[in-house]
């Protein structure tokens, strides 16, 4: 069941499945809440309320005109926002990629909502914002995070995507999957028809706030993660190596590692039946099963 909710001012397309313990399931980029298609049937069959929004600019949700309405700590009033919206006190909440930054983030500003987090491929290691300013990714880090550059000026990163957008989204899905041809026809087909329609400016807004996400949460530096936490991390990310969650516990005392073999950045799309057993054995004594 897909229906609009509103939360912090906009409207978010939420996807649903199940009755039970809520578990709010947040995308990263450049992806939706049908990145969630795995893993929604079997946590309502374990027992819980799956919950997946497409976030703010992407797919069926509104999507802001200015930069600064994609900050983070407006990211997680739309997720603290959609909590109060499905009138709960607490749920556990599952994220990858820029949603693991959002979600690392409200485990800071709102502990009290929230009862387990699970971060798949973003480790914490300090700075809930996870990107350095744009400044030192240019100094140090363009091979890696290129693309984040790519994405600061607006209207070149939509211009890139116009000139030919399912070559581009593919390209950017299949670079950094450990199986470039994870994502059958009729899937892509999904994404592609929802950035095409809705154009990419919202999600490259996130890395337009880098800087600013970077200077807004400047005294959450260091700050410890209080809930029970799983990382999953994948040993074939060409971004986001397993290497970046050692020593994780100095910020995260309650942690659990686990490590999905033979899988890219897109793990719970690459990974599904790995991913989800993982989930539902970190969560099960939330369900009352």
């Amino acid at each position: 069941m897909t229906r609009r909710i509103a939360s912090n001012g906009i409207d978010l397309a939420v996807t649903e499945a199940g009755t039970g313990y809520p578990v709010l399931l947040l995308h990263g980029f450049p992806e939706l809440a049908y990145s969630w298609r795995h893993q929604l049937p079997y946590l309502a069959e374990a027992g819980f309320h799956a919950i997946a929004p497409d976030l703010r600019g992407y797919g069926g949700s509104d999507k802001p005109t200015a930069i600064e309405d994609y900050g983070l700590l407006t990211l997680v009033d739309d997720a603290i926002g959609l909590i109060d919206a499905l009138g709960y006190e607490k749920v556990a909440m599952v994220a990858h990629d820029w949603g693991a930054i959002i979600a690392w983030t409200a485990a800071l500003t709102h502990p009290d909502r929230i009862e387990r987090l699970v971060s798949l491929n973003v480790p914490y290691r300090g700075w809930c914002s996870a990107f350095p300013t744009t400044g030192y990714i240019r100094e140090h880090l363009s091979d890696r995070f290129g693309y984040v550059l790519m994405l600061q000026e607006p209207g070149v990163a939509e211009a890139w995507f116009a000139s030919n957008p399912a070559g581009k989204l593919s390209g950017f899905y299949r670079a950094a999957a450990a199986n470039p041809d994870f994502l059958p026809d009729e899937d892509f087909r999904v994404f592609l028809d929802a950035f095409t329609a809705g154009t990419l400016t919202g999600p490259a807004n996130y890395y337009r706030n880098i800087d600013a996400n970077h200077a807004a949460t400047a005294h959450l530096a260091n700050a410890p993660i209080s809930m029970p936490t799983m990382m999953v991390a994948a040993d074939a990310d060409p971004v986001l190596p397993v290497g970046l969650t050692d020593g994780m516990e100095r910020w995260v005392p309650d942690l659990r590692v686990e490590v999905v073999e033979d899988c890219g950045h897109w793990t719970q799309q690459e990974r599904p039946v790995h991913v989800n057993q993982l989930l539902v054995d970190f969560l099960r004594d939330l369900s009352g099963a």
